[in-house]
Order: C-alpha cells, then sequence, then structure tokens
C-alpha cells in the first residue's frame, strides 16, 4: 500500500481527520513545510490551532490536481502526488475533487484505502467560512472555487460524490482516529491527537 486517498468538501472538517492521522510512524510526512500550514481559531478557545497541513491536491492550488484527472493514467498521477514527497512510508493524498472521482480511484488502485469525510452541505459552507473563507492562506481557493455562491453549489456536489459512493462500496464506519487507524492498517499516533468524530460532527468511512 502505497496511499492512503482522502475526500471530503470543503468545511467537513476532513483536514483534522487527515491532521490526527498524520503522524502515525507509518506516514511519510515530508509533504510538510511551514508555508503548508494554516492556523485559526475556528474553535473559538482563544489559541490558533493547526488546521491545515502538508500537500493539498485541487484545480488551481499549489499541488494542482486536474479536474479531469480521470483522464489520465497511474502513472502519470501518481508521478503528480510523488513529487510533493521525499521521504519512505504511506503517502496521505488529499483532494476535495476526489470525491467526483470515487470509482476511478477504487479501479486503479484497488489495493489502496479511500477515505470518505462528510457532513451536512450548511455545516460544511459554515465552517469553511468561519475558517477564514477566501482569506484562508493554505492551501488557497479563490481559483477554482471562485466565489461564496460557487463554493456552496462544488460542497453540495462533493457531498453528493461522497454520499453515493458511501452507499455503494461496503466499508468500515469508524468512530475516531484509533479505529481509522486500524482501518487504513497504520500505527495510531499518539494519544494527544485522538479525535472523537462523534464529537466533532463528522462522519467518516473507509472504503
Amino acid at each position: 500500500m502505497k496511499y492512503i486517498f482522502v475526500a471530503g468538501a470543503p468545511g467537513s472538517k476532513w483536514s483534522s481527520v487527515v491532521k490526527n492521522i498524520y503522524y502515525s510512524a507509518d506516514v511519510d510526512r515530508t509533504d510538510y513545510s511551514e508555508a503548508r500550514t494554516y492556523y485559526h481559531d475556528a474553535g473559538d478557545t482563544g489559541v490558533k490551532d493547526l488546521m491545515h497541513i502538508g500537500a493539498y491536491f485541487d484545480p488551481g492550488m499549489e499541488s494542482n490536481l486536474p479536474d479531469n484527472l480521470d483522464q489520465y493514467s497511474r502513472e502519470e498521477l501518481e508521478q503528480l502526488f510523488d513529487k510533493e514527497f521525499s521521504g519512505t512510508g504511506i503517502r496521505i493524498i488529499k483532494s476535495h475533487i476526489f470525491s467526483n472521482h470515487i470509482e476511478f480511484i477504487k479501479k486503479t488502485w484497488p489495493e489502496c484505502p479511500l477515505i470518505l469525510v462528510h457532513r451536512s452541505d450548511d455545516s460544511c459552507l459554515g465552517w469553511w467560512v468561519k475558517c477564514g473563507h477566501f482569506n484562508i492562506t493554505y492551501p488557497l481557493y479563490h481559483e477554482y472555487y471562485v466565489d461564496l455562491k460557487t463554493m456552496a453549489t462544488i460542497i453540495k456536489q462533493q457531498n453528493k460524490g461522497i454520499l453515493d459512493a458511501w452507499w455503494k462500496y461496503n466499508g468500515l464506519i469508524v468512530t475516531d482516529n484509533t479505529q481509522l487507524s486500524t482501518a487504513v492498517n497504520i500505527q495510531a499516533p499518539l494519544e494527544e491527537y485522538r479525535q472523537d468524530y462523534v464529537v466533532s460532527d463528522i462522519k467518516v468511512k473507509v472504503i
């Protein structure tokens, strides 16, 4: 298993799901840099938390991924993914647009798990706005998602893709990151990264 793929709409809190398995000893974290981080006090705690970390693969973002990725070969896409890493271990590849290409990903990398992250459309949009909307400094959303109306439309489309796959594919629904680590066959990170998805209002399934 070379990759763990993650699909979630903007505002689905998928970045927290990724962050809380990212520090597993089995994960290649060489896509990390200070420039690829974003901190925000969206939780109203008075302390800015690390919210975004590592490479995000989406149209118009730094790690630019074509919207028609299903027109590319496995080899071409792996070259695109791998250029963001230089180490060893399992590479977490996250993209919002994976939501529109789940069948392609499952067929192209049948040996790799795909994590689906879902929240309601309104919850996604509200959380994304609270996190900084188009003022989010990493990753940059403005080129592909354009404006708030477009963002709302795309969130709805991506959530539909996730829910269609949720019911189509057998898999494992998990309620915390320890269960998720087991489901994707990696060592769980330290206890400090523990996340309860029910408390966080997130639904997570591995297919």
